[in-house]
């Protein structure tokens, strides 16, 4: 949506305040860590933009609490699993040899929205290491978060979503959709310990120099999350509200991970 349609489309302008107001009625409260994914445009004009949405989170959260996002770099898989959009077979050696090595500071995010490119440059943010998959956080338990996350199991027990999951962060999905919610796939893990692994590789740094490191992943198959989430809102599991012009969801991250396991377990693997 352009500026101008988004103006259009809103009755009034978003502020930071109005934010942070908007986001206490929700039942986001002070000194909690919250998981966020954003959708900006669903929140109507803000007057500040990304900026603003920052702020108003860091301000509903305060300094006590420990503001989390995900930094996720796809740019920097291999391109022989690219899809959207594939590239020639014959480029792929190529890409593989001149893509820029993963860097938490450099490295932008790709398909995560303004908000969450912001964030991962705010100032004192920390960022995983993982080269396609990493998270940002700002707060008290930022560098536990973003200490260790396993190239293998980037969305498991021993990276970011496995400490969230044991500290009992919330996740707060800020006009976004289910399809967003990663903590999905730490259930998919724990339902399907079974996943298929897919070749998976990335530009690093390794002992001071840039290498094309191999690794795989768990396979992931989202294209189940909206009903999942529409399952765990029948259920009562998740809170709901409006936040600015946007539908938002407020929940527990490790309550909708066990009641999410709980509903893939039950069905086969969606490979079958």
């Amino acid at each position: 949506m352009t500026e101008h349609n988004l103006v259009a489309a809103s009755s009034e302008p978003r502020t930071r305040d109005s934010l942070i107001r908007d986001l206490r009625r929700l039942g986001v409260q002070p000194g909690e860590t919250l998981l966020v994914h954003c959708a900006m445009s669903r929140l109507g004009w803000v007057a500040g933009g990304s900026e603003a949405v920052v702020r108003a989170l860091l301000g509903a959260v305060t300094d006590a609490g420990t503001l989390v996002m995900p930094a996720q770099s796809s740019q920097l898989s291999d391109p022989a699993n690219w899809r959207a959009p594939a590239v020639p077979q014959e480029w792929i050696e190529t890409i593989r040899a001149n893509l820029p090595a993963f860097d938490p500071r450099t490295t932008p995010t790709r398909d995560m929205g303004a908000v969450a490119e912001l964030f991962r440059t705010w100032p004192s943010a920390q960022r995983s290491q993982h080269p396609t998959c990493s998270f940002a956080a700002l707060g008290p338990e930022a560098e536990k978060i973003t200490a260790q996350q396993p190239l293998g199991a980037p969305f498991g027990d021993e990276g970011p979503l496995g400490y969230l999951y044991r500290s009992s962060a919330r996740i707060l999905l800020l006009g976004a959709g289910f399809d967003a919610c990663t903590a999905f796939h730490l259930a998919e893990q724990r339902a399907w310990p079974g996943l298929p692994r897919i070749a998976e590789g990335s530009p690093m740094v390794v002992d001071g120099e840039r290498r094309w490191v191999r690794f795989d992943v768990a396979a992931a198959y989202p294209d189940g999350f909206p009903e999942i989430g529409a399952q765990l809102l029948r259920q009562g599991l998740v809170r709901s509200g409006s936040v600015g012009a946007a539908t938002c969801h407020l929940m527990s991250l490790p309550r909708i991970v066990d009641a999410a396991a709980g509903i893939m377990a039950a069905q086969p693997f969606p490979f079958r």
